[in-house]
């Protein structure tokens, strides 16, 4: 059986399960229409003001803050993975309410047609949530409480999943519904969180500065003559993404680190230097060398000559700074992730010097 008939059959067959269920219980499935409709796909939108309980399921709680870069302007844009097979995790579980709130919100529902979402599949309304959570009689759910553990120190947890993942059928590994966790454990659950699933998290929230390089000639380049191209030390700095779970001792610091930049001058007439278009970064953190005045006539460690003249509408060089990613977190944990590279364009225009013999 081919990967794409097997994910139509599991989706179907998750369909027919909720469907199921919300028949022998007061369950609603999570649809893009706020759960009225049990097959399709998608999240539970926001609830009750202030309550986090009733915000979207694919919500996380984690906190990121960055720091470094070297521009004030840092890009808008992310990272794109150089290997286009790496797989983040698609879910993982977080803390989302102590008993107090769990018990709270459930009361806030009496008398009212809300659900609560209790996964990224399933709402629920306040009778099953009541008999789970408060009076722990429900067989629905393996993850039963008594009086919402009111008195005890912890919390509930319930699955995250990743942003544009929502239709992956991986995200359906998290599919237990809203568990306690002791205070000062994670979850014993393959899909707990962990300082790589942070460090992942943060790698999505890096942010770096546009990689619009220095030339020289400026405005317009010149028929057979080299284009100096560079980068200056003080523009293309580390960069660091700090991942913190709230109630958890898990955090992880994501460092993005300046390699290289690659060179296309958006012409097949033309040639780079080097000739691989791969400009390494210098020991002091500068990418290529700046031009300096007597050296049109040698050719740049870093650069692009063109051998035609622009017609009218300007060639469009393209510079690629790679970014090495590694990161460290709780318990001395570290490792890297793909390398991540961005890109930004530049007109160029190009002129022919014409000469007269006599």
């Amino acid at each position: 059986m081919t990967r794409s008939s097997t994910r139509t059959v599991l989706s179907a067959t998750a369909t027919v399960l909720v469907l199921s269920l919300a028949t022998a219980h007061p369950v609603a499935a999570i649809g893009g229409d706020g759960g009225r409709n049990p097959s399709k796909p998608g999240h539970a939108g926001g609830g009750a003001s202030g309550k986090e309980l009733y915000a979207q399921v694919g919500q996380s709680r984690i906190v990121v803050k960055q720091s470094g870069g070297g521009t004030a302007k840092p890009s808008t844009g992310s990272l794109a993975p150089v290997d286009p097979n790496w797989q983040p995790p698609a879910c993982w579980y977080e803390p989302v309410a102590t008993a107090e709130q769990l018990k709270a919100a459930v009361e806030d529902m009496k008398g009212t047609s809300k659900l609560l979402p209790v996964n990224s599949q399933r709402r629920w309304s306040e009778e099953l949530l009541v008999e789970t959570y408060d009076k722990g009689e429900q067989t629905f759910s393996s993850e039963v409480a008594k009086n919402y553990n009111v008195g005890k120190r912890g919390m509930f947890w319930r699955d995250v999943v990743r942003k544009g993942h929502e239709d992956d059928i991986e995200a359906m590994d998290c599919s237990r519904t809203m568990f306690w966790q002791n205070a000062g454990a994670v979850p014993d659950d393959p899909n707990a969180p962990t300082p790589e699933v942070l460090a992942a998290y943060a790698y999505d929230k890096i942010r770096v500065p546009d990689t619009k390089v220095e030339l020289k000639p400026q405005g317009k380049s010149t028929v057979n003559l080299p284009t100096w191209v560079w980068l200056d030390k003080a523009v293309f700095k580390d960069v660091e993404v700090r991942a913190e779970l709230p109630n958890t001792p898990l955090y992880a610091v994501t460092t993005a680190k300046p390699v290289a930049l690659h060179l296309e001058p958006g012409t097949d007439d033309a040639k780079t230097l080097p000739a691989s278009g791969d400009c390494p970064v210098n020991e002091d953190g500068s990418i290529g060398t700046p031009y300096t005045k007597g050296s049109s006539q040698q050719d740049p460690p870093c650069g692009v000559t063109y051998l035609r003249a622009t017609g009218g509408e300007p060639y469009q060089l393209t510079a690629s700074v790679t970014w090495e990613i590694s990161w460290k977190g709780t318990g001395g944990a570290k490792g890297r992730l793909p390398n991540g590279t961005f890109a930004t364009t530049q007109d160029i225009n190009v002129r022919e010097i014409q000469s007269i013999n006599r």
